[in-house]
């Protein structure tokens, strides 16, 4: 039979052995004994937690992510949308996010919906879209601000989806339509400048050189017979066009009538 004593050292050693704790790496002990937090915070490798006396309550120092759901923001143009973020943060004091605060996780995420309403309200939708770098920052720094004091640090928020209203979208498609219609017609007028603008250069350097233009006539009656095989080109001298016009241009002879004669 075992003696009372060798009971007693079997049920110190199991004490003992109860006692013994094990924290991973990225973990912290926050140990509570007779109520009292103790600090520094326990870890990681083996502790030794001597119940009743001592609680513990294990706090992760890794990155969560934490979504924040849906809400309903009115922007100040009045534009109805939903959106939701994602928020990722970490504890950088155990002892504080667990005295502090009962849920860190919890509080941070209505922190997170409350920011995102009111910083969301205050911009336009344009600005919205465009500048969404800008409002992540800005939603970070005030979300960290505000969980500073329970030791958790907010690292990054973003903007993850932006739900529009149908109307607005049929809206949008229109102005993004109208937008490349107007790019459209602004490149289409440039390059009939541009066109425009080497005719020009073109007709003064065919000026310099009259043979060239003939040239070109040639030219251009060589392509009409390769192409359209069935036209019929009558090919009409530039000498005989510039006799005509100087004719046209020269003063018409008045001949005086016989009758209008004066007598001495």
């Amino acid at each position: 039979m075992l003696t009372p004593f060798l009971i007693v050292i079997a049920i110190f050693a199991l004490y003992l052995i109860n006692s013994i704790k094990i924290l991973r790496d990225y973990e912290r002990a926050v140990i509570f004994r007779f109520g009292r937090a103790l600090t520094p915070p326990k870890g990681p490798g083996i502790i030794a937690v001597f119940r009743p006396m001592d609680q513990m309550v294990r706090i992760s120092l890794r990155q969560e992510v934490l979504e924040v759901p849906a809400q309903d923001v009115i922007t100040r143009d009045n534009v109805t949308l939903k959106v939701n973020a994602v928020v990722t943060l970490y504890v950088v004091d155990p002892n504080a996010a667990a005295i502090k605060v009962a849920n860190y996780v919890y509080q941070t995420s209505q922190f997170a919906q409350t920011t995102l309403r009111s910083v969301l309200g205050e911009v336009e939708l344009d600005e919205l879209l465009s500048h969404r770098d800008k409002l992540n920052l800005k939603i970070q720094t005030i979300i960290d601000q505000r969980t500073e004091p329970f030791g958790v640090k907010v690292i990054s928020v973003e903007v993850k989806q932006v739900d529009l209203p149908e109307q607005m979208l049929r809206a949008m498609a229109k102005q993004a339509e109208a937008e490349r219609e107007k790019r459209s017609k602004i490149i289409h007028a440039e390059g009939e400048f541009n066109a425009a603008q080497k005719l020009v250069d073109a007709a003064a350097l065919l000026a310099t050189q009259p043979m060239t233009l003939q040239l070109r006539y040639l030219q251009t009656l060589t392509e009409i017979g390769v192409e359209k095989n069935t036209t019929i080109v009558f090919p009409l001298p530039m000498e005989l066009l510039s006799m005509l016009n100087k004719l046209t241009t020269s003063k018409p002879f008045i001949e005086k009538p016989a009758g209008d004669s004066t007598q001495g």
